[in-house]
């Protein structure tokens, strides 16, 4: 999470000039506003499940909505993995959502019968859905909340439950390997397809599947892949939480059949390969009945390699700049700037759409930027004296200096440029993506990172060119921020973000997701003066760049540099006389 980098020292922004009875973006702290109250995973399972399938069971998906808080729309955030031919999904993928103690957060979960691999939720079967908040999981006993699956007028869709677990701070990952030997066999004309499937418990005495290994053809003496896992998944960070671990011979019609299981513990797994780390698969049924039983075969841990996930703020301590550029939609679409229902409104008395989504957005980055000096560019323009249509000029003037100094400066750039530039078209991304990704492609050894933050209303006019820009930079240390500000549809700037399905330009798909979508209306209220919840908005915008950043830094293998040592004052030798 962002936020802890730099201490204190901030001044408060106003616009120069000072218009009087600006709308209020709230005072805003980085340093306690944007850190939420706590992370907290989702689990979800499904009972009774409606079939929709003739010749097998459904094939389930779970997709989660949360609702924005100003105009209440639904947003996806993300989806479970698909687990074919059951009515009784235990999803492996899990939700991480931030817990805003003192926030409603509503929550929209839809279960879908996948039909084909299409990413399109409308060409699938729907099974239903639930709604319910954040806090009532949070809530419940045990934070594990049951509740009917409704949707579907005059059917029984089912029951889903969800369970939330606090996530601790632990940043390991795993690296572990199995194999088994001897296992029992199960198919009647070969052997088994042996699987594993680990569960980390629960401080009720519950499970939660945390991890399936891939399905082995034919064989009783397995051996798996090696498998990465995170320590928060496998047992939250506390190393004597009982794993069970659990072996399954795979049926195509999902009814697998259970060979065994055993239990182990972080603790002893950290053993690595060892004696104690040989373990019997033990099936209580056919203990229970038969006398000479021993086991059903072993699995080994063969081998178990710790490794400690860096950070973003690892690589910022280590001295990575972070620059961000700044680049605003100047096109016709917008509204002229003399009418009030344009999004540029040049209004005495408060800021206009882009001013509002500017002012907080750029409080919000400009922590994140060392020298607080934004390069700040217009697109879109005609441009005095001759009225050249530009699509990457200098907001102040000055293309061989287009830096402001803090988001003031961009402001009263912005301002001055409004009263100067008459708003054309088209609307073209592709020239200011490629401005800033001539920059990013000079410096490539990590010690630098580019941020573009484009204010849109999100009409494009050359969808194809932005795409190929995009697929370009996905391998250059940047990312996109794409703020959409006024009440059009956003469908173009989903579809840049690349969330739900990679971006790809002629066949060629980006390296890595580097755009980040965030519709501003969703966090003001109807009157369009006021920034409701400025910690979301913080959150959001700044959701996926530490993880992009993060993703550019693992391919290339760069490491961060070490933090230098805290500054100790000299300490002087007090002279004491004898």
């Amino acid at each position: 999470m962002f936020g802890l980098e730099k201490p204190a020292g901030r001044q408060k922004l106003g616009i120069s000039g000072g218009f009087p009875n600006m709308a209020s973006v709230g005072d805003f702290n980085v340093l306690s506003s944007s850190i939420p109250a706590t992370k907290v995973e989702l689990s979800v399972s499904c009972r009774n499940l409606l079939d929709r399938d003739t010749f097998s069971k459904s094939d389930p998906i779970c997709v989660l909505y949360t609702q924005a808080i100003g105009n209440k729309e639904w947003r996806e955030f993300g989806r479970t993995e698909v687990i074919d031919n059951t009515l009784n999904p235990d999803f492996v993928r899990k939700f991480i959502m931030d817990y805003f103690f003192e926030e409603r957060e509503n929550l929209r979960f839809d279960f879908y019968d996948v039909d084909s691999k299409s990413p399109n939720l409308s060409k699938h079967d729907f099974l239903g859905q639930m709604f319910c908040t954040l806090g009532e999981i949070v809530g419940s006993q045990g934070s594990r909340l049951e509740k009917s699956i409704v949707g579907i007028p005059g059917k029984k869709c089912g029951t889903v439950i969800v369970t939330a677990e606090e996530l601790g701070c632990c940043r390991d990952s795993v690296l572990m390997q199995f194999c088994a030997n001897k296992l029992d066999k199960k198919d009647f004309f070969g052997k088994s397809d042996p699987f594993l499937v680990f569960h980390r418990s629960n401080e009720d005495g519950s499970f939660t599947i945390c991890h399936k290994t891939e399905v082995i053809k034919n064989t009783l003496n397995p051996v798996w892949q090696a498998f990465k896992i995170s320590v928060r998944a496998l047992c939250n960070g506390d190393y004597d939480r009982t794993i069970k671990v659990e072996v399954y011979d795979w049926d195509r019609d999902g009814s697998h059949d259970f060979i065994g299981e055993f239990t182990t513990s972080y603790r002893e797994l950290s053993r690595g390969q060892s004696q104690f780390n040989v373990y019997e698969v033990i099936n209580p049924k056919k203990k229970g009945k038969k006398k000479k039983y021993v086991n059903s075969g072993t699995v080994t841990l063969l081998s178990f390699l710790i490794e400690t996930e860096v950070s973003f703020l690892d690589y910022i301590k280590g001295g990575t700049q972070i620059n961000f550029t700044v680049a605003i939609d100047f096109t016709a679409s917008n509204g002229n700037p003399s009418q009030p229902t344009s999004l540029h409104y040049m209004n005495p008395y408060q800021l206009n759409a882009y001013g509002m989504a500017l002012k907080a957005v750029g409080e919000i980055i400009q922590d994140y930027d060392s020298d607080k000096m934004f390069p700040a560019l217009g697109f879109g323009a005609r441009l005095p004296p001759d009225g050249r249509v530009s699509h990457e000029f200098a907001l102040n003037g000055n293309p061989q200096n287009p830096y402001c100094h803090g988001i003031d400066g961009v402001m009263e750039a912005y301002y001055r440029s409004l009263k100067s530039v008459q708003l054309y078209g088209p609307t073209n991304f592709a020239p200011v993506i490629n401005h800033v990704a001539r920059y990013a492609a000079s410096v490539k050894d990590g010690s630098q990172y580019f941020v573009l933050l484009i204010i849109t209303d999100g009409v494009i006019s050359d969808m194809a060119q932005t795409k190929e820009s995009i697929v370009n930079a996905s391998k250059l240390p940047m990312s996109i921020i794409i703020v959409g500000v006024g009440p059009a549809e956003f469908d173009a700037m989903e579809e840049l973000d690349g969330d739900v399905v990679r971006i790809s330009s002629r066949g060629k798909f980006a390296e890595r997701d580097i755009v980040q979508f965030v519709p501003f209306r969703d966090y003001i209220d109807r009157s369009g003066n006021h920034v409701l919840s400025m910690a979301r908005l913080a959150k959001d915008v700044l959701a996926e760049v530490p993880e992009q950043f993060l993703s550019y830094m693992r391919v290339r293998g760069i490491k961060p540099s070490p933090a230098p040592p805290p500054y100790t004052p000299p300490i002087h030798v007090l002279q004491t006389q004898i």
